[in-house]
């Protein structure tokens, strides 16, 4: 059993036996040779330690495995920020094993894990299980959200996970990063959105229009780390107009919906408002009066 300390934390012990796995430990580089990658309950423990879901987890795990044990390039579906960075993490140290995540752009948000034998090339794969497609239709007159392209998808029967980035493209549409197995079904069964009817095109990965974004700094002192009035001051509108957001779900904390105003934010936390931009908590300090001096970036 070896014990791992991670930022000052003591993270579940894990009983590593399996593929040979290094790990650098207080600076000394560690191995242990076997079959497996990891035990199943301790690869959840890992996960757990990430916030990741116990069944998200196991997926994930048995793709890894497959891929390393039978040479074969394999997928997850589309995973958060949160959840793909946690598994690079837990794989990085596994040998032989090349874990990839890919969204379809460079830019993109939501991402695949695709895992292989550390001497294939995958290079081909990542573009053939991800599909770009364009929705078309009028929408100058019934213009739609991200919140409105995302729940019309679903309704199609469409697992949320088989979906990346969604591209909003005003009057245009909008572009949808999608995995190659529901792509036929999405273009033959989408066929409206809101009260417009609606086309489903696959597109060229060099059609895909991303907007160019800026990143500013901004200083905000606030009386308490709410997250309506920290995320009203760092994305530049009311703080009722926040709420606003909060109560239709337009609001994420760490890429999950936020439910309440009141939630205190913390540094190194992400606040998206869909269809404003995004605000990254860089520093909090406290100051002699009891307020909170709070640095932020504000990308729009």
């Amino acid at each position: 059993v070896l014990c791992l300390e991670i930022n000052s934390r003591l993270a579940p012990c894990i009983e590593l036996f399996g593929r040979q796995i290094s790990a650098n430990v207080k600076g000394k580089n560690l191995a242990m040779k076997g079959n497996d990658i990891f035990p199943k309950d301790k690869f959840i423990s890992l996960a757990a330690f990430e916030g990741i879901e116990k069944e998200i987890a196991l997926k994930v795990l048995s793709s890894a495995s497959t891929a390393l044990n039978n040479w074969k390039t394999t997928s997850t579906d589309f995973l958060t920020p949160p959840e793909y960075i946690g598994f690079e993490k837990i794989f990085r140290n596994v040998l032989d094993l090349k874990c990839t995540s890919w969204g379809g752009f460079e830019e993109a948000e939501r991402r695949i894990l695709f895992f292989a034998h550390s001497d294939v090339d995958i290079s081909d794969f990542l573009e053939n299980e991800i599909v770009a497609l364009e929705i078309g239709g009028k929408f100058l007159f019934d213009m739609a959200d991200h919140r409105d392209f995302l729940g019309s998808i679903i309704g199609t029967g469409i697992d949320r996970r088989k979906i990346g980035d969604i591209i909003v493209q005003g009057e245009r549409g909008a572009q949808v990063m999608a995995h190659t197995d529901v792509s036929d079904y999405l273009c033959s069964n989408l066929i409206s959105v809101r009260s417009v009817k609606t086309t489903v095109a696959v597109i060229p990965p060099q059609e895909i229009k991303v907007s160019n974004t800026t990143k500013k700094q901004i200083s905000s002192s606030e009386a308490s780390l709410r997250l309506d009035a920290v995320g009203s001051a760092g994305i530049g509108i009311s703080r009722s107009k926040l709420v606003d957001y909060i109560k239709v779900g337009s609001v994420l904390i760490n890429w999950k919906e936020a439910k309440n105003s009141s939630l205190e934010v913390k540094a190194g936390d992400i606040i998206t408002i869909r269809g404003k931009g995004r605000v990254e908590i860089v520093e909090i300090t406290q100051t002699k009066k009891g307020r909170y001096k709070i640095i932020m970036n504000r990308i729009s």
